[in-house]
């Protein structure tokens, strides 16, 4: 076995893929109930949170998905996921009424998966995309040995 294929590397993404699927089924629940019971509230925000549930899934998907394709999915989608953590935790956190939201605390009524940088989370989701870069580019190191 190589180094990017012990069996230690494969745990790794055994557990990212455990933690994606993880927060696409929080990210999912949350979106749903807030978008049915109060989505007039923050719809935007709301929106958001549904968007963050699509990431998670499709990122979820891509990671144990084989093929070059699955893997430029899953880098595109990670990648949106971290850009999407870092604009919309700044936006939460500087100028929550951006986003509709009345403060912001990321375990409030109104608060998304990306809120406060995910702070509702644990920060697990600006963790989450960064490790999961840090896989996928080790991945592709192995993709490009086997070809």
């Amino acid at each position: 076995m190589t180094e990017n294929t012990s069996p230690s590397r494969l745990g790794v993404g055994r557990v990212l893929v455990a933690v994606y699927g993880i927060l696409a089924i929080a990210a999912t629940g949350r979106s749903v109930f807030q978008i049915i019971d109060r989505f007039h509230e923050a719809p935007l925000a709301f929106s958001l949170s549904a968007v963050s549930a699509v990431v998670y899934i499709v990122a979820t998907i891509a990671l144990v998905a084989p093929g070059r394709t699955w893997y430029r999915v899953a880098v595109a989608t990670i990648g949106f996921e971290l850009a999407g953590v870092l604009v919309i935790g700044t936006i939460s956190l500087v100028a929550p009424g951006i986003l509709g939201l009345h403060s912001a605390n990321p375990f409030g009524r109104e608060a998304t998966v990306w809120s406060a940088y995910g702070a509702g989370y644990l920060l697990v989701p600006l963790v989450l995309p960064v490790l999961g870069l840090l896989y996928l580019r080790g991945r592709r190191n192995v993709m490009r040995s086997a070809a």
